[in-house]
């Protein structure tokens, strides 16, 4: 089946959100990781480390059901990225006392085979049968309300490779750490090296088959679920971001640059179901869904950036000043 026509302008400017996701996942396991590690040297127990991950699971499933799904205006079974987060934590909360090895190993297998993955041995003709489909591993937006678009399999294995991250940035000494970039960035470049392979060949790892040679057949691939091209170009793309941020330290304009975004990063699931309710923000007594030309989209889009920053500004402090309260899983 051939693609309808696409206008370049607006695929790239929707593709480019397209990092967020797997970035998102990634590092949410690397903060899992990091933060779990950091509570072990602290001396807290096996039980209660993993007793706060099945807590922070369950709130995100929650907030899913009662502050994500509404803003999207889909059903309320919808599962989504925040859904397939708590998941993956609860999952973790056992997963974690596997070797570390053995978790990238199992992660690495996920991500670069689930496309062979088949699941035609639960029912599709019951209610229940559909919805496990599309949490396991096929999203779905046809049979409300058991809908979803973010499936468990391949994502926990994205997690995982983060997971595996944070173990190796919890042995390693600032200065080390720094001396990633290089290695970054060559995993980056490789990786997105690898995805113009995978796209020419046009076999293996595309979910979605390359139906011609313009830049939109090219980048036009599968995120839900998650093809090896769409992880191979957006993850690639995070290391190179991660590189250049490390490059940024070493200059006098890093903290200019980095402190708006370090004041999203210290409330990130805040900062995720606000901007959802902010931008579905519009004039009264207009049309759903509702468009505008791409200048006024940007300006808005940057006019809530500002709104954001000062909202978790506000949020951090309330947090700090409460830290055994609720917020703390927020």
């Amino acid at each position: 089946m051939m693609r309808e026509p696409l206008n370049t302008t607006w695929f790239l400017s929707r593709y480019v959100t397209h990092y967020c996701a797997p970035t998102f996942i990634f590092l949410a396991g690397t903060v899992l990781a990091y933060s779990t590690i950091k509570r072990q040297r602290r001396g807290d127990s096996e039980l209660n480390i993993s007793y706060r991950m099945v807590v922070r699971g369950i709130v995100l499933m929650i907030a899913e059901v009662l502050v994500v799904s509404p803003a999207f205006g889909t059903a309320w079974l919808y599962f989504g990225v925040i859904a397939c987060i708590g998941v993956c934590f609860i999952i973790f909360s056992v997963a974690r006392k596997l070797p570390t090895w053995l978790i990238l190993a199992l992660s690495l297998i996920i991500v670069l085979n689930h496309g062979y993955l088949n699941i035609d041995f639960i029912p599709d003709d019951m209610w229940w049968g559909q919805y496990l489909r599309v949490i396991i591993h096929e999203p779905n937006f046809m049979n409300r309300p058991y809908v979803g678009l973010y499936p468990i399999i391949p994502w926990i294995g994205v997690m995982g490779m983060g997971w595996t991250f944070g173990n190796y940035l919890s042995e390693r000494t600032p200065e080390e750490i720094m001396g990633l970039r290089e290695p970054l960035k060559r995993i980056g470049l490789t990786s997105i090296f690898l995805f113009f392979i995978v796209r020419i060949v046009n076999n293996y790892g595309n979910l979605l088959p390359r139906q011609g040679w313009t830049l939109v057949d090219i980048l036009y691939v599968s995120k839900y679920p998650p093809s090896v091209a769409f992880l191979l170009w957006t993850l690639g793309g995070m290391c190179l971001f991660m590189s250049y941020g490390l490059k940024l330290q070493e200059t006098n304009e890093f903290h200019r640059i980095t402190d708006i975004l370090l004041q999203f990063g210290r409330v990130p699931l805040f900062f995720y179901i606000t901007h959802l309710w902010i931008y579905r923000l519009r004039p009264p007594n207009t049309a759903t869904p509702f468009y505008m030309p791409m200048t006024p989209t940007i300006g808005l889009w940057l006019l809530g950036l500002y709104a954001l920053y000062e909202l978790c500004k506000r949020y951090e402090k309330l947090k700090r000043a409460n830290p055994d309260s609720f917020l703390q899983y927020i």
